[in-house]
This record gives C-alpha cells, structure tokens and sequence, in this order.
C-alpha cells in the first residue's frame, strides 16, 4: 500500500480493500466536494470583497493609463493564468479588451528560458523584457511559495508595476515578503479547493475591473 496523502486521502473508499467501491460513497464524496467548494466560495465575498473592489479601481485606473496585463503560475496555476489573459484580452461584448498575455503560453521561451538562466526564472526574466511601469502583473500559486512566481512579483514591484497575488494556505512566501500590493489568500489546504476558488476571485475580479 502507498503512504498516506496520496490518491487515499481524496477518495479513501476506493482503497478499503472492496473489489467494487459503493455507489453511496462515491456519491458521498462527490456531494461532500462539491459542498465544500460552495461553502468556501460563499466566504470569499466576507473575506476578500473590500479588497477585491479596491483591487479592480486601481486595475482599471492603470488599464486607463494603457497598463498591460501579464499573468503567470506553474501547472494548474498557469492554465488559469492563460484563463486571466483571454478573459481580459477577448472579453464578452461590450467590454474593453485588454493587451493581455501569458507569461507561459510560448514553450519556445520558456524552455529557452530554464535552459539558459533557469526555471526560478523563467516569468522574472521576460518582465525585465517587457513590463514597464504601471503595467499589471499577476501571479498565481497555491502555496505561495513558487520561486519563479515570486521572482517575477518582486521583478514588477521593482519596476513599478500593480502585483496582485492569488494563493492559498496562510499566503506563504508571498504573504510574509509582501510581494502583492493585492493579495488574495484562499484558506485551505486542499489544492483541488484553492485553484477552484481562485477561479471565482478573478473572474468576480475582471467583472468589477472591466464592467464597472
């Protein structure tokens, strides 16, 4: 049997030793999950909707000054950084697009990138590139502790751009160094529950940035 914190804990019925889980608990877990991810997104709106409005002012006073928007994280994280971009870069009608991109959705700068100076800097290196002052920049981690994220925060702050973090946990490294002028923790440990609640903050983020 595997150590403990794998696959078991998700779904620990599938590993009690039956041929053929019950179909009561894998409806169990489902509806457990999936009241767990109602419940933390509910909370967001007491934890985070002060912040999330004075967020979305200072984004869209820097978009009204031609700011850029670049986002960033690792694995799930970097597929909702490229949600962010597309969100903001090819919006609904009857909103403004935004010059947007991803930091990882080019493999030919990336992997050029971590071969040559290495992957810690991989989005720090492309801001000193192409960020300027009063450009935005978002960073995305569940633990708060990705190098290269931070990296790149603390390569925005040093070139006067808006930095918005999106974690998890307590806010990790993130938090304690204060990288974000915007931070946005989602308090749990569960990766599934933080990436999906991240969700809602930014997309609740670009409503009040971009229909205001």
């Amino acid at each position: 049997m595997s150590e403990p914190g794998g696959l078991e804990t998700l779904y620990p019925f599938l590993y009690a030793g039956l041929a053929d889980p019950d179909e009561t608990q894998l409806r169990r877990s489902t509806q457990d999950k999936i009241a767990e991810i109602v419940t933390l997104r509910r909370s967001l709106a007491h934890l985070h909707g002060e912040r999330l409005v004075a967020c979305a002012q200072a984004m869209a006073a820097a978009i009204d000054g031609g700011a850029r928007l670049f986002t960033f994280g690792n694995g799930g994280s970097s597929t909702d950084a490229q949600d962010i971009a597309q969100t903001f870069a090819n919006p609904p009608a009857g909103a403004r697009p935004v010059a947007a991109i991803s930091l990882a959705q080019d493999v030919a700068v990336l992997t050029a990138l971590s071969n040559d100076v290495g992957y810690d800097l991989v989005f720090a290196r492309q801001l000193a590139a192409l960020g300027r002052r009063g450009d935005i920049a978002i960073g995305l981690s569940t633990s708060g502790g990705s190098a290269n994220v931070l990296n790149a925060l603390a390569e925005a702050r040093r070139r006067g751009m808006l930095t918005i973090g999106l974690v998890g946990y307590d806010g990790g490294t993130m938090a304690r160094d204060d990288l974000a002028d915007h931070l946005f923790v989602v308090p749990s440990t569960s990766v599934h529950r933080i990436q999906e609640a991240q969700i809602t903050l930014y997309h609740v983020l670009w409503e009040l940035t971009a229909l205001r």
